[in-house]
């Protein structure tokens, strides 16, 4: 079988919006510049679509157009490397998904330990955020709501009082087995996100759990989130304003 007509069967056998590269076929076509040769005439003849250098996707056609792929598909190359999870999607993605917004970006934030200037890839801005924590499939949950109180300012189409309150029930629907982790995880993030999360977690009653988050903040500072009072009674045991 040819070349192209092995990458046009393979390609044929790849789900919509799945995005792909000449690595997909090396294994089994070890013709590198061929295959890119070969991509790059199926992209100018529309056959599939481009998304960015040595990127391509098979586009699922709607009455309103050709379809971009889902957010995980135009960054998962920023997630993974050789097999190991080094990133996460965070922020306005996420503020939506957990009910904070209901507003769609087109940035696409993601969480990493090493980060990298912001770029475009399509109409969409890939940006990053620095994580301390250390980036595994079963905290990225946990990192997602705890990014989501690091940035509760800039939650777009929120005031700070629902940005609470939703957080409130999002922590009252976790597990109770991982406040813990969420209090260990939350002591790498900055002052005013530990301050905010213990008076979360007091509010819910998860008292002995703020301990160590309390004792991690200076007691004399003051932490200008703009939270109401009436929303979260707790904001006055973590000298919250």
């Amino acid at each position: 079988m040819k070349t192209t007509e092995y990458i046009q069967n393979k390609i044929e056998r790849f789900p919509r919006g799945y995005v792909f590269t000449y690595k997909d076929f090396i294994t089994d076509v070890n013709k590198k510049e061929a295959i890119i040769k070969s991509l790059n005439r199926m992209a100018a003849s529309g056959k599939i679509s481009k998304l960015a250098k040595g990127k391509f996707y098979k586009p699922e056609a709607s009455v309103f157009g050709s379809l971009q792929p889902e957010q995980y598909q135009i960054v998962k190359d920023l997630l993974e490397k050789d097999g190991k999870l080094i990133g996460y999607i965070t922020g306005y993605s996420i503020y939506n998904q957990l009910g904070l917004t209901t507003q769609i970006s087109n940035t696409i934030q993601i969480g990493r330990n090493e980060t990298r200037p912001a770029f475009q890839r399509r109409r969409y801005k890939i940006a990053f955020i620095r994580q301390k924590n250390t980036i595994t499939k079963e905290n990225i949950p946990l990192l997602q709501l705890l990014d989501s109180i690091r940035y509760i300012k800039k939650i777009p189409d929120a005031t700070i009082g629902f940005s609470c309150s939703r957080l409130l029930s999002i922590i009252k629907e976790l597990p109770p087995g991982n406040y813990n982790k969420l209090v260990r995880l939350g002591l790498k993030y900055n002052p005013s996100s530990r301050a905010l999360l213990g008076a979360l977690m007091e509010q819910i009653g998860e008292i002995k759990q703020t301990e160590v988050l309390k004792q991690s903040l200076n007691s004399i500072t003051v932490y200008k989130l703009s939270v109401p009072e009436n929303v979260l009674p707790s904001i006055k045991n973590w000298n919250i304003k």
